[in-house]
């Protein structure tokens, strides 16, 4: 299918805000990217801020339906956030630019920009928050600080968008449950009862 010019403007900016950041990325920079002139290129963007917050909706709108879909009618706590896991795992690792964008360059956006996003980013973490509060609630996770560990996995799952390759030795399933067990252990569950399915 081909790609539409809008696409392909969204498809450079991500790549520049990931490489070079929001404020180290000029209009310049963008139309040499998406080879276009600078002064077409606003007819495919608005302005630079508008085309960054399209980004970071489209990337957590996606996540959050995804996670949505991951663990919709599952009761187990345990189930609900390995799936959680593997999914934000491999989301980091097949789309580190979206990720990196999303993840570093939130403060830029003006308030009211910056509103919908941490309100989508916020819908997405209480998914994390709310299996975690199941299990411990269930006597299944064993945590004094529910809110810190989800903090403490989140952190350690986004690292996966920096230094993930799909040439390294562990493939990306093996990667994710890998990921896990670890985030398993940290909620003291330690009897193999949270395989991803």
């Amino acid at each position: 299918m081909a790609v539409t010019t809008r696409e392909r403007v969204k498809r450079a900016a991500v790549k520049l805000f990931a490489d070079k950041g929001f404020h180290g990325t000029g209009i310049r920079d963008l139309a040499q990217e998406a080879k276009l002139s600078s002064a077409s290129l606003y007819h495919y963007m608005g302005t630079k801020e508008e085309l960054l917050a399209e980004i970071m909706r489209d990337s957590l709108g996606a996540l959050l339906e995804s996670a949505k879909q991951a663990v919709a009618d599952v009761t187990d706590p345990r189930q609900r956030l390995s799936r959680l896991v593997a999914l934000h795992v491999t989301t980091h690792a097949r789309q580190p630019k979206e990720t990196r964008v999303v993840d570093h360059e939130i403060g830029v956006l003006s308030p009211k920009a910056r509103r919908t996003v941490v309100g989508l980013r916020d819908e997405y973490e209480r998914l994390w928050s709310d299996a975690i509060a199941d299990g411990v609630r269930e006597g299944v996770f064993d945590t004094a600080e529910p809110t810190i560990t989800r903090i403490a996995l989140l952190e350690m799952c986004n690292g996966v968008a920096r230094w993930y390759s799909p040439k390294g030795t562990l493939g990306l399933d093996a990667l994710a449950g890998h990921y896990v067990r670890l985030a398993m252990r940290a909620l003291g569950v330690s009897d193999g009862r949270h395989a991803v399915s």
